[in-house]
């Protein structure tokens, strides 16, 4: 497919296929790729833990484990910005039929984050805690360069900011050591064709609302 088609089609996925493996050369080719990112001074910030297999199940339990104990205050967004969330669960929970009164249906979906939506490969994306803004930019690009090139080979992503918000957990079940700030999570598979949220197309903001262009 050619950028504009790549681009487009890329989106989050929220329901994988558990049992369909994601093959081992393709995931490596997107790697591959992924690494000639841009970043400050060529440091590369970038620092990708995946699991799966018996780890990523045992992750994702962990995980699931610990959210039921404690369960997050917020989900990572400050309340100046939470009415996006509120429209993007609209949409969500509308697609999937949970209604807005159904709360143990909105924490069941919910739910669903810490066990990285059932897709059979789960990443923890971490950087050096040394380094700042400029390289989490360059954090940035390697993730969206391996989502581009996960979706030119047919494999479906979802990145989480979920996951971070229980580092701990990330950290005992990789061995990610403490110098490494975790960042977020990523999912990686084949999406679920029967699951509805699957085939939203989450709306974009016009180019000016968002860019400032100046002259003069």
């Amino acid at each position: 497919m050619d950028f504009d088609e790549l681009v487009l089609r890329r989106h989050s996925t929220r329901m994988f296929l558990p049992d369909k493996p994601v093959p081992e050369g393709l995931l490596n080719e997107a790697l591959t790729l992924a690494m000639r990112a841009p970043s400050n001074s060529n440091v590369q910030p970038w620092r990708l833990f995946l699991a799966a297999g018996d780890r990523r199940v045992r992750l994702g339990a962990a995980l699931a484990k610990k959210v039921r104990e404690t369960p997050p205050p917020t989900l990572g967004l400050p309340e100046s910005h939470s009415h996006l969330r509120r429209q993007l669960g609209a949409l969500l929970y509308g697609a999937m039929g949970v209604a807005r009164d159904d709360d143990a249906g909105r924490w069941t979906a919910q739910l669903r984050n810490w066990d990285f939506f059932h897709a059979p490969v789960a990443g923890i994306v971490c950087m050096h805690r040394d380094l700042g803004l400029p390289d989490a930019i360059g954090v940035g690009m390697f993730l969206q360069t391996l989502l581009l090139a996960l979706t030119e080979r047919g494999i479906d992503s979802c990145v989480q900011v979920s996951t971070a918000l229980y580092p701990d957990v990330v950290r005992d079940e990789l061995g990610i050591p403490d110098e490494l700030t975790v960042l977020c999570g990523i999912c990686i598979g084949y999406a679920d064709p029967a699951f509805a949220a699957n085939s939203i197309n989450t709306p974009r903001n016009p180019v000016t609302d968002n860019v400032v262009f100046l002259e003069n």
